[in-house]
């Protein structure tokens, strides 16, 4: 696999998508230290990015600031047809920035392509969501008054961004905040910050004036640190992990900033038995596989009715045995490295904690040579609610199923988690399913299918899951206030 990631990254039409400078205030700085990019398949170094300060983060907040009067009094439309040049330098630059993905995060080039058009979906999105942020009139309860409510955007806002979707998760932030007036920094996150990057050079050249959109790469402790305590930052999205929300969330409160934050999944995947089993293994083979297992989508405890439950595990054990494991770039690959070696390893210690407790276990074969990041697909079977998988995230390709009998028992089972994203539910009878997406405890249902997201759906969980929404009209009120105006004394 060494020189696999060399080979492609040296055929980029680009060569800047690689040069690994931050953008400022409408410059590209190299900092004065670097960090390490690594390809997660082999561990080999691929390229060197600007470690930015603290002070650079500063720099990018002050420069933010300057350019939120002209932005904001910029007609709607008008920053609409940046966003739809955006987008059309994304799918321009697809094959080149799928590319970059893959180097650095290691997901299937097939499903880095797919992201990139994805992220530029929620560009255009939001390029015409801009216009319609309506606000109302109020029928007046005073006389000779009339009463208004408008929608304004809130301020600087920044966003942290996951390494799962290095792509996709900065333009649904950035889109939403840049179409409500709002210029936006974005700290990617420090293993794949190159995708990012290039993300921001194409914003450059799509006419984003200097200091309404930045990408500030560095150590994630440091240079969030002044976003937090910056009362200039209005408003702060960040995906990822429940844990680090939650001290983002504390941070924020001394300033009280608006938070949106799209944490942990846990997502149940419910099958009955008056569902067609095919179409069910199906459906978990997409909702658990996909980005690797590496996705906060992805179902982690698999119930089957018992009356299918032997079926279902004998043809989702047999569809798992048929993935292709390896490099990302190699165009058979089904499933390539996990991004971190702390993913890979919780993978293995749950495959390990499930067996010792009595499950069984089958795996797709993994070649020899492959590095420690790999983790091959597994299916673990007769699965136990004392097993760790049943309680914790694996945001790997492990899968977990589970037998259950009713309908109120899997519900209560589903449920019985502090996260709340997103859930699944295959059967065949409408009134369950009807049922069922009303008393699960979830943000998002998939009833019969394992693709639900996208630019108009507000996207989002309950409980420690997060809190707000990204995409759809929701998600661009996360980056505008409320302003209700009371006009008086009309009569004279």
């Amino acid at each position: 696999m060494a020189g696999v990631v060399a080979k492609h990254l040296q055929a980029l039409r680009r060569r800047d998508f690689v040069a690994g400078t931050a953008l400022i205030d409408g410059r590209w700085s190299s900092g004065g230290e670097t960090d390490v990019v690594l390809d997660p398949a082999s561990g080999d170094e691929i390229a060197r990015v600007a470690r930015c300060s603290a002070a650079d983060m500063d720099r990018a907040i002050e420069a933010a600031e300057r350019a939120f009067p002209a932005w904001r009094a910029l007609l709607p439309a008008k920053r609409g047809e940046i966003l739809r040049r955006w987008a059309s330098l994304l799918r321009a630059h697809s094959e080149e920035l799928a590319v970059l993905v893959t180097s650095e995060q290691g997901k299937p080039l097939a499903e880095a392509r797919h992201e990139i058009e994805y992220g530029a979906g929620f560009l255009d999105w939001f390029s015409a969501e801009g216009e319609r942020a309506y606000g109302e009139t109020i029928p007046s309860h005073k006389a000779a008054s009339q009463l208004q409510v408008r929608m304004q955007p809130i301020g600087v806002a920044a966003a942290i961004t996951p390494w799962n979707f290095p792509v996709a998760m900065i333009t649904r932030k950035a889109g939403a905040a840049l179409a409500a007036g709002c210029p936006i920094i974005v700290k990617p996150a420090p293993e794949t910050p190159l995708s990012a990057l290039a993300v921001a050079r194409l914003a450059e050249e799509a006419g984003a004036p200097a200091g309404v959109f930045q990408a500030v790469s560095g150590d994630p402790v440091e240079l969030s640190a002044p976003l937090l305590r910056d009362p200039r930052i209005r408003a702060l999205s960040f995906t990822g992990s429940t844990q680090v929300g939650r001290l983002l969330l504390k941070g924020a409160a001394d300033t009280v900033k608006k938070v949106s934050l799209e944490l942990g999944g846990h997502a149940p995947f419910l099958v009955f038995e008056d569902v067609d089993l095919d179409k069910a293994v199906t459906g978990a083979m997409a909702a658990k596989f996909a980005t690797s297992g590496q996705d906060c989508l992805a179902a982690n405890r698999i119930y089957v009715q018992r009356g299918i439950y032997a079926a279902f595990v004998e043809e989702f054990a047999a569809a798992i045995a048929k993935l292709k494991i390896g490099h990302g770039l190699e165009p058979t690959t089904d499933i390539g490295p996990m991004t971190k070696l702390s993913v890979a390893s919780k993978c293995k210690a749950q495959i390990d904690d499930a067996v010792m407790k009595g499950a069984r276990a089958s795996a797709a074969r993994l070649s020899d040579g492959l590095g420690p990041n790999f983790v091959a697909p597994t299916l673990l079977s007769d699965v136990t609610e004392e097993m760790l998988i049943t309680h914790e995230e694996t945001f790997g390709p492990v899968a977990a199923v589970l037998p259950f009998d009713s309908e109120e028992e899997v519900i209560a089972k589903a449920n019985a988690s502090e996260v709340g994203l997103a859930a699944y539910v295959y059967t065949d009878s409408l009134r369950r399913a009807l049922r069922l997406s009303e008393r699960i405890e979830y943000g998002m249902v998939g009833v019969n299918t394992a693709s639900f997201t996208g630019p108009p759906v507000p996207f989002g969980g309950w409980k420690q899951s997060g809190l707000g929404r990204e995409g759809s009209r929701h998600g661009l009120a996360e980056y505008m206030e409320l302003k209700y105006v009371c006009f008086g004394d009309l009569a004279a």
